[in-house]
């Protein structure tokens, strides 16, 4: 009776006939002995930690919005610390404040949601103006030690999140660990663009104008040897993205800055405005459109295999037929 109950309880879950299909000779009585081997297996891990990718596709609004954003971290920063008189130290504290409510939002978030990623990186964007601003005019480092310093910031998170993850892409943002590497590499880009943009165009004097036409001569260099496949896509990627934030940057002071400082003297007001309107269409068009979401079934099988291998899972105990 009890035997009986067993294996019908096995034919529900494993699909099994008879004693014989675990190795019991005909007539043996059903764990009798220890015909039935037992196995320790790994079980596959709990998949529902995996999210869908949480940043939006690399499409030519990624990049347009991209450089606008950098372009309000400038203008917003000089906005609020400059033209309203918060000063870089206040202003520095209140942004990182609401920039940690945003990613609170977007680490809570299950998928790519525009309006939460965007938001993020235009608060990430002024935080890290603000960030090289306070250490060279509050704390007087010189450009010519925090460009380095963020450009070494930046390569120590490349590699922790290379040796953890074995891989930069990111098109397999889907576990929090590597979103927290993500945004931690944003941060370090912005911090670095600033810097390295000021250094340019301040330090060594080459104004506004000839700064952007050299950080987007840069950016297509890059470009260039990405379709000539002289550069991998990752790479072309992350060096671009680095070059955006000086390029968005010089584009704000061109326009914000006044005449006699080789400016086109729009103020930082009119300036933030007209980029954070524009910001804002493109954004509620890629909401109500998708044209930059990662379909289901896009990430590739080996991403996933490899983030399987890279979490714990607790052995179980199944049982594994002899033979059919």
């Amino acid at each position: 009776m009890f035997d009986d109950y067993i294996y019908f309880l096995l034919r529900r879950t494993r699909g099994v006939e008879s004693p014989a299909r675990y190795g019991a000779p005909h007539g043996l009585q059903p764990f009798g002995d220890l015909s039935m081997p037992l196995t320790v297996t790994k079980t596959p891990p709990d998949t529902q930690h995996r999210m869908l990718n949480k940043v939006p596709e690399v499409t030519i609004y990624f990049w347009i919005i991209k450089i606008l954003a950098t372009t309000v971290g400038e203008t917003a920063a000089d906005l609020l610390s400059e033209t309203l008189h918060l000063g870089e130290a206040w202003t520095g504290v209140v942004m990182a404040a609401v920039l940690v409510v945003a990613l609170f939002y977007q680490f809570r978030a299950r998928r790519y949601a525009p309006g939460v990623y965007w938001l993020s990186v235009v608060l990430i964007s002024i935080v890290g103006t603000l960030l090289s601003d306070n250490l060279v005019d509050n704390l007087g480092v010189p450009l010519t030690v925090s460009t380095p310093v963020f450009a070494a910031a930046l390569a120590v998170t490349f590699i922790a999140w290379y040796a953890r993850e074995k891989t930069l892409s990111i098109h397999t943002i889907f576990t929090t660990r590597r979103e927290g590497f993500y945004w931690l590499t944003v941060l370090a880009t912005f911090a670095l663009g600033t810097s390295g943009g000021d250094f340019l165009s301040e330090a060594l004097r080459w104004g506004y104008f000839n700064s952007l036409l050299i950080f987007a001569g840069g950016i297509g260099v890059v470009t260039l040897a990405y379709y000539l496949r002289r550069l991998n896509a990752v790479a072309a990627f992350w060096i671009a993205y680095v070059l955006t934030r000086p390029l968005g940057a010089s584009l704000g002071d061109l326009m914000s800055q006044p005449h006699d400082a080789g400016g086109f003297g729009l103020g930082t007001v009119w300036t933030s405005v007209a980029f954070l309107l524009t910001i804002l269409i493109l954004v509620t068009y890629l909401a109500l459109a998708k044209v930059d979401v990662t379909l289901a079934g896009t990430i590739s099988a080996t991403d996933v295999a490899h983030d399987e291998q890279q979490e714990s899972t607790e052995p179980q105990v199944e049982l594994e037929p002899v033979g059919d």
